[in-house]
């Protein structure tokens, strides 16, 4: 059940941040994993314009939402994209040269054109697809002359500044946290902002070469002040919009 009040919800949007230091606006996705069509609905009344689903079920559950720019933000796998596209403004998530071909062939045989963010390993963590950084402009060229496909820009996943810093249970981070978060700061907020910088600098190079580009998602609840202190132009918010996620035990993808 979506608990919070109005102006709670309305106070927590206006309090993300509008612009990033490079003088672009930033877009905010709200993470809807496990939160209801009508909670939803009723977040979108309050002013949320874009939201962002994780699990392909979950979307087909969902479908068609209320009025919004509906993104695709989780892992998707080549057979269930037919679930997806041309319903969605932007698949977020294409972390392998195989996902491309496979939206690019059912968009063409649709006659539709699919807006895509290339996923990047920043971190290089084991556990999470997505290009490698040294990978992602030979991935580029390649997804890019693919017909009916529009690469927009670049998205990551940041590792957990939690277990960076050694503790599995912090509240979302907020501008007055994250003071010294240069990338010459020890710890935690060195390393992440050091992985923004450099995923700021591939989405600047690709912008230089296609100007179709315009999007590096970049930024979760735990991190997005730093994100956009170091040219995110769109963050997925989840918790620190919605509230901690209550899960079923039997949650599972289509």
């Amino acid at each position: 059940i979506f608990s919070m009040l109005k102006q709670n919800f309305t106070d927590l949007l206006r309090s993300l941040p509008k612009t990033n230091p490079f003088g672009e606006r930033v877009t905010v996705v709200g993470a809807t994993k496990t939160i209801s069509q009508e909670d939803i609905a009723e977040a979108i009344s309050f002013g949320l314009t874009d939201v962002g689903e994780n699990k392909v079920q979950e979307f087909i559950q969902k479908y068609p939402y209320p009025p919004c720019n509906v993104h695709f933000i989780g892992h998707l796998q080549t057979n269930k994209v037919k679930y997806i596209i041309g319903k969605v403004c932007l698949i977020q998530s294409c972390d392998s040269v195989k996902l491309a071909e496979k939206i690019s062939e059912l968009t063409e045989k649709q006659g539709i054109n699919q807006n895509i963010l290339l996923e990047v390993n920043v971190g290089k963590e084991p556990q999470k697809s997505g290009f490698m950084p040294e990978d992602i402009f030979n991935a580029y060229d390649k997804i890019a002359k693919l017909p009916d496909i529009t690469v927009k820009g670049i998205m990551t996943v940041l590792p957990d500044v939690n277990k960076i810093n050694g503790d599995a249970d912090v509240a979302p981070a907020s501008n007055n946290q994250i003071r010294a978060s240069d990338a010459t700061a020890s710890g935690a907020n060195g390393e992440i902002a050091s992985l923004c910088l450099q995923m700021r600098e591939i989405y600047d190079k690709l912008r230089s070469i296609d100007d179709r580009i315009d999007t590096l998602s970049m930024g979760m609840s735990a991190d997005y002040p730093i994100a956009v202190k170091y040219g995110s132009n769109m963050l997925r918010i989840g918790s620190y919009l919605f509230g901690k996620r209550h899960y079923n035990s039997g949650d599972n993808n289509v």
